[in-house]
This record gives structure tokens, sequence and C-alpha cells, in this order.
């Protein structure tokens, strides 16, 4: 219990001390917001404070923070560490930084900061790579709803039914203007997802269940090492290289950019309070890694959140799980392929204010994610959490190379290539060893992921040591 006490303190003190810090390297300043300079009324539309702050919750977390938390939470309470440290030294900055340089360039996508910041190869390496990650993520956030609606419906209404249904919605969602479906209806479930974790902190608090403290030990029942694979299975709730393809759509809404700790640290640290509460919601609900990694072999990640709600709420909890089940990732699957539909729109040039342009990027985009969702859950859960990380780990260089084009203090790139430096080793070193990749032994995986990450390290102190305040002059006032 203490450990998860000061936990929640570190993410309150990480907002209020460490994104002060992120937002004063930034500069916010009072210059006009795409949302006004670029207004269509599809895309570019300003929202109140509190709906952009909920949009991007319900954008970035979905189910991400609860069933990336318990599965993360079967190498034992050493998640705690690595939620509350990634997100505020690493996620929190990560969503800020993707936010706000894609408000500087007009909403630009992660794919379009990356041509401007890494250069013409990049960019067209980071269209196809984000494009695939959307499609992925929305795939996996149709099959997983779809799937626990098939268990709570009748006979005729079987899981190829919900997919259907739940396409229909993506294409009115991905269609429509952003203030008429997700501006109305992602306020409402990002509530829910706040109230469904509050009640869970709740119900392991006051139901009796033993909150196990912080240790190093490597609890996974399977031996799975910690290192890479913790840190690539809690993605969301402590950083996700998904964010860096949500946080452009509220860029594009966002009225001043004073907001944007608000909005984008905010929202990353309150995803990271809900990862942290179904952590320890998981592991004292069964007990110990053990029965928590054999119940969620049996009954699946939907099964085990519902099974904790309901064991801890009783049919308020049933309810309630089905709601967060069901709808938080759809939430996130919409603007997966709202987000990939931008993308393309960025490719093609196609003016996304006519609505025929806007169907004829997003037929095709669902057509695919229809044909993947006759894939293994598992196998998907699996590429997108690499993806994930590794979009991540490209998004914090994007973010250091702008640090260093536009601020004559050089060293204020430290904040992002840290970051940076660490996720290149996480993901390549998971690539390495995980099944889905090459599987290599520890002893020659770990090696090589720390050298490549170092080497990049080197590289950025080199050009660091080197750089003449100079240089980007031009750049800077132009920014």
């Amino acid at each position: 219990m203490i450990s998860l006490i000061l936990s929640f303190v570190v993410l309150i003190a990480g907002y209020v001390l460490y994104g002060r810090v992120v937002e004063k390297v930034f500069q916010p300043d009072e210059r006009e917001t795409p949302a006004y300079k670029k207004q269509d009324g599809v895309d570019f539309i300003p929202l109140p404070l509190w709906k952009e702050y909920l949009v991007q919750l319900l954008n970035i977390a979905g189910t991400g923070p609860i069933f990336g938390a318990i599965m993360g939470a079967c190498f034992g309470p050493v998640v705690f560490l690595w939620i509350i440290l990634g997100s505020v030294l690493a996620g929190g900055v990560h969503d800020y930084m993707c936010g706000m340089i894609s408000e500087r360039h007009d909403g630009a996508s992660i794919a379009e900061l990356s041509g401007i910041y890494l250069g013409f190869g990049a960019k067209w390496g980071m269209r196809i790579f984000s494009i695939l990650l959307l499609v992925l993520t929305g795939t996996i956030f149709v099959t997983s709803p779809a799937a626990l609606l098939e268990q709570l419906t009748p006979g005729p209404l079987n899981k190829t039914f919900w997919i259907i249904v739940i396409l229909f919605y993506y294409v009115l969602a991905t269609l429509l203007p952003i203030d008429k479906i997700i501006g109305k209806l992602y306020p409402v479930f990002g509530i829910i997802l706040i109230l469904m974790a509050s009640l869970i902190l709740g119900g392991t608090i006051f139901g009796g269940y033993e909150i196990p403290e912080i240790s190093l030990q490597d609890q996974h029942p399977s031996g799975l090492p910690i290192w890479p694979f913790m840190f690539v299975t809690v993605a969301c709730g402590a950083i996700s290289g998904f964010h860096a393809t949500q946080s452009p759509l509220v860029a594009k809404c966002i009225k001043s950019e004073k907001l944007g700790r608000k909005v984008f640290y905010g929202a990353m640290l309150t995803e990271s309070v809900i990862a942290l509460i179904w952590a320890a919601g998981g592991v004292a609900f069964y007990g110990a890694t053990g029965g928590l990694s054999q119940a969620i072999a049996e009954h699946g990640q939907s099964g085990v959140v519902y099974e904790i709600c309901t064991g801890m709420l009783g049919p308020v909890g049933g309810i309630l799980a089905i709601v967060g089940v069901v709808a938080c990732p759809i939430t996130s699957g919409d603007t997966a392929f709202r987000s990939a539909r931008l993308i393309l729109a960025e490719i093609t040039g196609l003016n996304q204010k006519q609505i025929r342009n806007r169907l004829f990027l997003t037929v095709p985009l669902l057509g695919v994610g229809a044909i993947l969702t006759q894939l293994n859950f598992d196998i998907l859960w699996r590429y997108f959490s690499w993806s994930n990380q590794t979009l991540a780990m490209i998004a914090l260089w994007v973010a250091t190379v702008y640090l260093l084009k536009t601020h004559t203090k050089k060293l204020t790139s430290l904040l992002t290539a840290c970051p940076a430096t660490f996720m290149t080793a996480v993901s390549l070193t998971y690539i390495l060893m995980a099944n889905e990749g090459f599987r290599l032994s520890s002893w020659i995986a770990y090696p090589i992921g720390i050298m490549f990450a170092s080497g990049l390290f080197i590289l950025y102190c080199v050009t660091l040591a080197k750089l003449d305040p100079e240089h980007f002059k031009d750049f800077r006032q132009d920014s």
C-alpha cells in the first residue's frame, strides 16, 4: 500500500514540477494556433480545454493502460517503477513534444515531422510505418470488444456481426467532423474510464486485498525477463509511440499553446494513474503473479477485466467492465483510422474538407482492417506492442533534433535524447529476443541493443559538441 501511495505522489509531483520543466524548455507563446489559422470545420476546430483534455485521454488510452498494465503486473510490483518513472521522464515528455511540435507545424503528423527533422527517407519510412501501426491498432480495437460482445449477446449476434457494427461506426467517426461524434462521445467515455479506475482503486483498498510493495525481483511465472519485455508489455501508461500519432489530432484543435501541458502532459500522467491502479488491482485480486498469468491465459485480457470488476464491485462492476472493455478500445480504434486518413491526405494532397475525398481514403483503410480482424489477437498485440515502442523511440529522436535546431541552449535536448536512447535499447533488444523477432539469446541481444543505443547517444553528443549556435539561426526564426 505504501508503494502505491508513493507512486501517486510521484506522478502528481512529476506533473507539477517536471511538467513545468518540459514546458519551459519548449517555450509556448501566444501565437495563433492551427485551430484558428486553418479552421475547416472538419479536423481543425477549436475545442474548450476540458474537451481537449478528455479527447486526448481517450485518444491515447482506450484499454491500453488496462490490458498492458494487467499483463505487465505479471512481472510483479517492479512494474510500478516503470509506470511512474517511464511516464514522468519519457511518456509525458514524448506526448507533450509530439503535440506541441505538431502544433507549431500546423497540425502535421509524426511522419511529416520526421521528414522535416530527420530527412526525406525518414519521412517516407515513417509514413509507411505509421499507417501500418494505425491500421494494426484500429484492428486490435475492433477484435477485443467484438469478442466480449459475442459472449454477452444471443447466438446470432456473433463476433462477425459485432465486427461489422464497429467498423460501420469507424466509418462515421473517421469521416465526420471531429466535434460531431468524437467531441461529444469522448468526454463521456473519458469520465467513465476515470470512474472505472477510481472504483477499482476503492475496491482494492477497502475490499481487504493485499497490495504488494515495490520490489526489483522478477516475479513473472514463466521466467520472462524484465529487460526488455516488461518495457514493451506496458506501453500505454508509461510511454507509447501510438500517442505520437494521436497528439496531432488534438494539436489541430488546441486554442492556445499554453494549454499544452494540461492537455498533453496531463493526459499522459492521468493514463499512468489508471495503469497503476489496474496493475495493483490485478496482482491484489488474484493474490500472486502466477494466478494473474493463469487467468489471462484462460480468459484473455477482457475476461480478466470482467472478473476483477465483478469480483470487487459486483453487478455495478460488471456494467462498468462491459462499458470500459467495449467503449474504450473503440474510442482508440476510430481515431487510429482517422489519423491514418490524415497521413494519407498529407501524402496525396487531397483536401479533407470535401467528404468524397475523406471517403476515398477511409474505405480502403477500413477494408484492410476488416481483413486483419481474421488474424489471432495475441499475434496482433505482440506486433502492436513492439511497433508502439519503436515509434516512440523515433518520435523522441525527432523531438531531440527539433530542440537542437530551435534552441540556443543545446543541453535542453537531453530532455528527449536520454529517453530516446533508452527506448532505442528497449526496442532493438526486444525484437532481437522476441518470438515474433529473431529469437536470439540474451547473451547476444543485450550487448547489441545496448551498443546500438550507446552509439546513437555518442553520435548525438558529438553533434552537440560541434554544433554552432548560429547554424540554425534562420530555422529558429522561421519556427
